[in-house]
């Protein structure tokens, strides 16, 4: 496990962008062999996609050989609303870039039939080749996707319940009324996400500092699904200085002695134009 701690978002976002720009570049995908990414959405993505954004227009990286699998959207949502997991990744993302809208996968939340829409998810994922890189993000109780607290560590793409703390966190991009906030959602699972090759977790701001004390410094615990990842051979956090707040002053010193191991990953960064 790595945790990789950078001084604030702006810096944590762009090592995390450098850093899926030279895994997809490291891959050399092509129409035979598609590198296939795993993604959130969320406040805390969205420097990280527009860095790599800027890269794409500076000609730097592609995806036109990339295939996306989201980690969850919410039931009831149409597809078109602001607020719904699709137009955040065509606005904030996907129509930015050179990707095939018939490679960016995202669970359909007003399926007729929701538990074959989570079979056919997974089915596809595999189908895939599964996924080489999986980014997450984390809430403040130490969810990842929506696998709020309690979630089985082994669990699949499935139906969720949303936590009233979910809830009441995501109010705030629908005006703050509670009734307007989906209660239930399509998530990948712990599992799902547990298969991935590699996982990147981005954790950012002081609200989150709690979440990664537990992820990094406690054991495995299903009341923060967050810290199953302790257990993938190949996990890195990425954080800011904030969200370092709760742990141990030797546990930063430690991670901070290896971020000249650490920045080899980003250094040099790669670029389409070299190859």
């Amino acid at each position: 496990m790595r945790l990789v701690i950078l001084d604030d978002y702006e810096l944590a976002s762009e090592w995390a962008a450098k850093y899926i720009r030279n895994r997809i570049i490291q891959f050399q995908p092509s129409a035979d062999r598609y590198f296939t990414l795993g993604l959130p959405t969320g406040s805390t993505p969205y420097g990280c996609y527009q860095k790599l954004i800027e890269y794409h227009r500076s000609g730097d990286i592609s995806f036109k050989y990339v295939k996306t699998f989201n980690m969850d959207e919410y039931v009831g949502l149409p597809r078109a609303h602001s607020q719904s997991y699709h137009s955040y990744m065509w606005n904030n993302f996907f129509k930015h870039t050179d990707i095939d809208p018939a490679n960016a996968h995202i669970l359909d939340g007003n399926a007729a039939d929701l538990e074959a829409e989570c079979q056919a998810y997974e089915h596809k994922i595999a189908e895939a080749g599964g996924i080489e890189l999986f980014v997450g993000g984390i809430g403040p109780d130490g969810h990842i996707a929506f696998n709020e607290p309690g979630s089985s560590l082994v669990s699949r793409t499935r139906v969720k319940t949303l936590a009233k703390d979910t809830i009441v966190a995501n109010a705030r991009f629908f005006s703050n009324d509670l009734s307007k906030v989906p209660t239930m959602a399509l998530t990948v699972g712990v599992g799902t996400v547990m298969d991935a090759k590699e996982v990147m977790i981005l954790i950012t701001g002081a609200h989150k500092a709690f979440a990664l004390y537990k992820a990094i410094e406690e054991g495995v615990n299903h009341m923060w699904t967050v810290s199953a990842f302790q257990q993938h051979p190949r996990t890195i956090f990425v954080c800011d200085e904030d969200a370092t707040l709760e742990l141990r002053v030797k546990t930063v010193k430690y991670f901070k002695g290896l971020m000249h191991v650490h920045n080899k990953l980003v250094d040099p960064v790669l670029s389409m134009k070299d190859q």
